[in-house]
């Protein structure tokens, strides 16, 4: 249930607070008065699209608090998924700048606009005079119709949905043996071309880094082989740098009696000479090393780029190569010996398939036991609301065992909705039959049903009443205090039958200050509420008002019988 609402700097409202009650709750002014803002305002907080113009002008942000009773267990479970503390009180607040960005959290957490939407369409049901665009879609009915279904639809439709599920595994599998006969042996012949060129290729991780750096040295032979015999010559000539090193430890040696530092220097060059040399004998090994074999330089270079084909064609690596030949080899297996796994699978198949479609026959009965229940007290709801010649059903698509390929976790064959508003008349879509005036009554019958099954606790009608009067307008007032025995209801309204019914009555007033124009909201009761019901009628003389008090003392009995 909405307990309170804040609004700042909306539209032409400097700031409002509505505190509602539980029972049937009415907001009535003139028009033009700002009663579409408060609904825009309700819209947003519950996590509609935003509009920067909804500011305020000459504002820099506006603001929407609300806040709700929360004890539905589906509600604190969202909460739980969010990781937000469920309470007692769940508040809603939404903020958005002149310039388009804003916030909205739950409980004071951040959320998206999805996330805050997946709790408020448990909280809120908000019918306006566009709202029957949804049920004049087909999948939106059978959702309608499910809901309405409750556990036992429920309960066939989770049947539903867990088989279609074991098909399309087994299906998955079947095509991963490749479909029929002819088709594993092509897909066989495939991966035994690919098995054998990447055994044949014998890659290695690793191995295309040393053929680089081989045919690096081939391709820088020549200067290799220069620097090595002269660094060589460096060491190894006459007088040259061993030859040195010998004269510098013969010199150490002569004064090593000396002092213990000069022997452990003459020590250290004869570790010298003997290191220079051992350079000078790996010099000279790697130029004899460096005698080019061309056949041997045409076999790494061929090596070289089979190893990048392989890389292109079996994934861009030769890690990705291996990892194909191991994959290919296991698909490989499992097609060859697919025969008996394909005959077990396809009997699988067939059994699964004769469950499904006995499922899906199992959930369309189940839906039509609750279409037949619904329509009937639909139709009851609509001959009270002036339509006494009301039809309605649902209509259910026809299907076969041979469809149940095409089944879907919501099963097979669909359903819409048919109406017929008068007598003689064909049933026909909702969308090509009723009239404006006519869905109104439609949708409120409708909503008198789902609100006495439970759920959702605010239901809030924007001008349902529109295209309505005299006898029907005092049903429809009947129906309001109805539903609102079982859940919260909020209705704008511009008819004195309906606002003379509600339990509690706010006065939206326009007026102008200082140059400005601001929208004010109160809640009223006693005489200025009279007074407000008799404008509604059509003026403030003392007949009008007297008709007024009558309205009011007929709806408090009416109230009193529920």
């Amino acid at each position: 249930m909405l307990k309170r609402l804040s609004i700042q700097n909306v539209a032409l409202i400097d700031s409002a607070e509505l505190e509602f009650s539980p029972g049937f709750n009415v907001l009535t002014g003139e028009t033009g008065a700002g009663k579409s803002v408060i609904l825009d305002s309700i819209d947003f907080v519950l996590g509609a699209k935003a509009d920067k113009g909804m500011v305020r002008s000459g504002a820099d942000a506006c603001f929407v608090r609300a806040e709700f009773t929360a004890e539905d267990p589906a509600v604190k479970e969202i909460l739980g998924e969010f990781d937000i503390e469920a309470e007692e009180t769940l508040v809603v607040s939404r903020k958005l700048t002149a310039d388009g960005r804003g916030s909205l959290k739950l409980n004071g957490c951040p959320v998206t606009a999805a996330m805050l939407r997946r709790v408020t369409s448990l909280l809120v049901d908000v019918h306006g005079q566009s709202e029957h665009f949804f049920l004049l879609k087909e999948s939106n009915q059978l959702k309608l119709l499910d809901a309405i279904g409750g556990a036992p639809v429920a309960e066939k439709k989770q049947a539903v949905r867990a088989l279609v599920a074991a098909r399309k595994e087994i299906a998955a599998e079947l095509s991963r043996l490749g479909g029929d006969e002819g088709e594993r042996a092509r897909r066989l012949d495939i991966l035994r071309y690919q098995i054998e060129e990447l055994e044949r290729a014998s890659l290695r991780e690793g191995e295309e880094e040393e053929l680089s750096a081989l045919r690096a040295r081939y391709q820088n032979a020549e200067k290799i082989l220069d620097s090595l015999k002269q660094a060589r010559e460096y060491l190894s000539a006459d007088g040259g740098g061993i030859d040195a090193a010998r004269g510098a430890q013969r010199a150490a040696i002569g004064i090593s009696a000396f002092d213990e530092r000069y022997r452990a220097l003459g020590d250290r060059l004869e570790n010298a000479v003997a290191e220079l040399s051992d350079i000078a004998e790996c010099l000279q090994d790697f130029a004899d090393e460096m005698d080019i074999d061309e056949r041997e330089a045409t076999r790494a270079e061929a090596r070289f780029d089979e190893i990048r084909s392989m890389k292109k064609k079996y994934g861009g690596s030769v890690e990705a190569a291996l990892r194909f030949l191991e994959e290919a080899r296991a698909e490989c297996d499992l097609l060859t010996d697919s025969g008996e796994r394909f005959r077990v699978l396809t009997a699988r198949l067939e059994e699964t398939d004769r469950a499904l479609y006995s499922a899906c026959r199992n959930l369309t009965q189940a839906r039509k036991q609750a279409a037949a229940s619904f329509t009937g007290r639909v139709v009851a709801e609509l001959k009270t609301l002036n339509i006494p010649s009301a039809r309605f059903e649902a209509e259910f698509g026809e299907y076969g065992a041979e469809d149940v390929p095409h089944a879907t976790n919501e099963g097979l064959g669909g359903v819409r909705f048919l109406f017929s508003a008068n007598a003689g008349e064909p049933m026909k879509e909702l969308g090509k039959i009723i009239s404006g005036g006519e869905m109104s009554r439609f949708m409120l019958a409708i909503k008198a049903q789902l609100s006495a099954a439970g759920g959702i606790g605010t239901y809030i009608f924007d001008e349902i009443d529109a295209g309505i009067g005299g006898k029907t307008a005092r049903v429809v007032a009947e129906k309001f205090c109805k539903i609102a025995k079982n859940v919260q209801l909020i209705a704008v309204t511009h008819l004195a039958q309906i606002a003379s019914f509600a339990d509690n009555e706010f006065l939206i007033e326009k007026r102008e200050q200082d140059g400005k124009t601001h929208t004010t909201i109160r809640e009223i009761g006693g005489k200025e509420r009279i007074l407000e019901i008799a404008r509604l009628i059509g003026g403030g003389s003392d007949h009008v008002l007297a008709h007024a008090e009558e309205l009011m003392s007929e709806a408090e009995t009416y109230k009193n019988s529920l």
